[in-house]
Order: structure tokens, then C-alpha cells, then sequence
């Protein structure tokens, strides 16, 4: 593997493993998805031209490559919960609990709403959004607000269970 390639993936691998967790519970199909993300961006490596930032274009790829494999696994329903793989950051109990009640509820979102959602808590621009989602600006800021939305419904939900 080239070394700049490597250098690349070991600036952005935590960028591949949110988009990856935010479409995947963490185990075989996270792995799969992760492997997935590194193939497409090593295929696509030599043609990225800086007219972006990095991350930029990590997540667009990335989100391309788990829409996809939604997609082609649709049939397929995650009922097991495996151990959060390396790749993955270690948090305290509290914390990852919390994040993990999130993370549910992000998941009960539309697929295209998770990637709004995902950058957003991601701490990026309306116009970084806009570029890796092929939006507009304007079109990102109605979106996610909708979906803050719906994600308080989801959640405010979950706790008057």
C-alpha cells in the first residue's frame, strides 16, 4: 500500500468509522462496510484533486459506498449487537450510552437523514454539507432542521417508554 495512501487513511480512519457506525451496529456488517470504504478510496485515491477539503471527500465517498450497500443487503435485518471493533472510539459507560441511545435513534431515521445528521453532529459547515451531499446550501439548512426534528420525536419517544 502507498505510504501516502496509509498516512491519508490513518488522518480520516475516524471519519470512515462514524459513517460506517451511523449504517451499520458495530460487528461483521460495520467490518464489511469499512473494508468497503477503504477499497473505494484507494480505487479513487490517485483521481482526488484537492478541489475540496480531505474529509470532505472521504465522507462523500464513504456515504456512497454504505448507501450502496444498503442497497444490495436491504433483505438484510441487524438483530445482534458484537463488540465495537478497534476502529471504533473507547468511551466512558456513561458517555457511550448515550451515544449509543443516539446513535439508535439516528438509525431510526431515513438513510438519507442519517448522513444530514452524521455531519451535522459532525461539526460541519451548511456548505461543507452541501458539497459532499450534492445539495444546496439553503436545501441543507431546511433539511436539518427537519430532521433535528424528527430526531427529537424519536428520542423524546424512546424516554417515555
Amino acid at each position: 500500500m502507498d505510504s501516502n495512501f496509509q498516512t491519508f487513511l490513518d488522518d480520516n480512519h475516524r471519519v470512515i468509522a462514524k459513517v460506517c457506525r451511523i449504517y451499520t451496529d458495530c460487528g461483521d456488517d460495520f467490518n464489511d462496510y469499512y473494508q468497503e470504504c477503504i477499497v473505494q478510496l484507494w480505487r479513487s485515491y490517485k483521481g482526488f484533486r484537492g478541489e475540496s477539503k480531505a474529509s470532505t471527500w472521504v465522507y462523500r465517498v464513504c456515504l456512497n459506498v454504505c448507501l450502496s450497500q444498503l442497497r444490495i443487503r436491504k433483505r438484510t435485518v441487524l438483530t445482534t449487537r458484537d463488540e465495537i471493533p478497534d476502529v471504533c472510539e473507547d468511551f466512558d459507560s456513561e458517555r457511550e450510552e448515550r451515544l449509543e441511545m443516539l446513535y439508535q435513534a439516528i438509525k431510526k431515521l431515513k438513510e438519507a437523514d442519517r448522513a444530514i445528521m452524521l455531519l451535522y453532529l459532525d461539526e460541519k459547515s451548511y456548505k461543507e454539507m452541501a458539497e459532499i451531499l450534492g445539495l444546496t446550501v439553503t436545501n441543507v439548512g431546511a433539511k436539518v432542521n427537519r430532521v433535528k426534528n424528527q430526531l427529537k420525536k424519536i428520542i423524546n419517544g424512546r424516554s417515555g417508554d
